[in-house]
């Protein structure tokens, strides 16, 4: 008998535009998913969980990082923290489109405007949308092949697809 192996993954991919709208940079990075993460969604698509969560994008500061871990929660990562260096109030939601060809991804890019000078390290998908917050299920994480510059007035366009 043939056993096939599902291999679940996601990768995220960034147009990062400056204040006059020239393209700065396009970044196309993979993901881990952690075991919170991959945890719920067993549970949601395999014991019968009543809600499913709306998911949201968030950014990482290069500032603090240090590593990810396969056990980071959004109240507990010791190796990162969040960058909140752009206009949006909240995190803004990862609206997905139908699943097809064993992919789901937005059909919409998720636009972040960028509001400071900072460097970033990464991304991260959690169902909490409070900015800063520290609650909710992180799906995953993922990190820039090497950091990324961006300054007040820029524009971080994220596609984010999970397959398997």
């Amino acid at each position: 008998m043939l056993k096939q192996r599902a291999s679940l993954k996601g990768h995220f991919i960034v147009s990062h535009y400056n204040k006059d709208g020239k393209l700065l940079g396009e970044y196309s990075i993979p993901n881990g998913i952690v075991d919170e993460g991959l945890e719920h969604l067993l549970d949601v698509g395999f014991h019968g969980e009543a809600a499913t969560p709306t998911w949201y994008i968030g950014l990482v500061d290069n500032s603090g990082w240090t590593t990810w871990s396969d056990s980071d929660l959004m109240n507990s990562h010791a190796g990162w923290v969040e960058c909140q260096a752009y206009a949006e109030a909240s995190r803004p939601e990862w609206t997905e489109g139908s699943a097809s060809g064993r992919a789901i991804t937005n059909a919409v890019t998720v636009d972040f405007s960028i509001n400071d000078t900072k460097t970033l390290k990464g991304i991260f998908i959690t169902s909490d949308n409070t900015k800063g917050g520290t609650s909710g299920i992180l799906w995953s994480t993922a990190a820039f092949t090497s950091t990324v510059s961006v300054e007040n007035g820029d524009t971080f366009k994220v596609t984010y697809t999970i397959s398997g």
